[in-house]
């Protein structure tokens, strides 16, 4: 695993909202009085969904309101790839699968898309409205390729698809997520291949079949 560090460039102060305070308080009473501190990656992940990353004041105050060393917090936002340690896009966060499934059926090809449109991965984009982010496997590997876009997946992608996408968030719009054609979770492509006729599955086949009366048994 590769070094994690804070962003050089980091805000004066950080403040909970009262609905991410409220929330925070609502995970620490999931625990016994003294165990607080447990909540410290649900309050994080709190925190990032606030304000799009995890600063340095933020850690600071998560550890405050946990009565955690902030070295502890530290070593927690630091270890978990899922905080994201520098801002962010305001209009997307695209993490593209690199793993093995998705880099056989193109994955490759949607990274220099990202390049192309947003830059370097890691780094924001120039306006501002794009972050990317190579990742290990996402566990759509039935639909790959896939990215996760902010909190959804988007699966089933080709290049041209996933250019669609990027246009419709850099509009400030949220496309559905899901798969790009179509397919539904994880059927084959073109729909599922079995149980294709209703009646196996919607009870009108066994309303047809009779089933006679057994003939009750005499008390011994």
């Amino acid at each position: 695993m590769s070094v994690r560090r804070l962003s050089p460039v980091q805000p004066e102060s950080f403040a909970f909202s009262p609905e991410t305070l409220k929330k925070a308080q609502a995970w620490m009473a999931n625990f016994p009085p003294g165990k607080q501190q447990s909540a410290v990656v649900p309050v994080l992940w709190l925190v990032q969904k606030q304000e799009g990353w995890v600063s340095e004041p933020a850690i600071r105050a998560v550890a405050e309101l946990l009565g955690m060393p902030v070295i502890r917090v530290l070593e927690v936002a630091t270890f978990y790839t899922m905080f994201m340690l520098e801002p962010v896009g305001t209009h997307a966060l695209v993490q593209v699968c690199g793993t093995t499934p998705c880099q056989s059926r193109g994955a490759e090809a949607l990274m220099e898309v990202c390049k192309r449109r947003i830059g370097p991965q890691s780094h924001r984009s120039a306006d501002g409205k794009f972050y990317w982010q190579e990742v290990e496997c996402l566990g759509a590997c039935a639909n790959a390729p896939m990215a996760a876009i902010n909190d959804y997946y988007y699966e089933d992608l080709t290049p041209e698809s996933f250019e669609k996408l990027l246009d419709d968030f850099a509009a400030g719009k949220t496309p559905p997520p899901g798969s790009a054609i179509g397919r539904q979770c994880s059927a084959p492509e073109g729909g599922p291949m079995t149980l294709t006729d209703p009646k196996l599955y919607d009870g009108s086949l066994a309303k047809k079949i009779k089933i006679p009366n057994l003939p009750s048994k005499e008390p011994v």
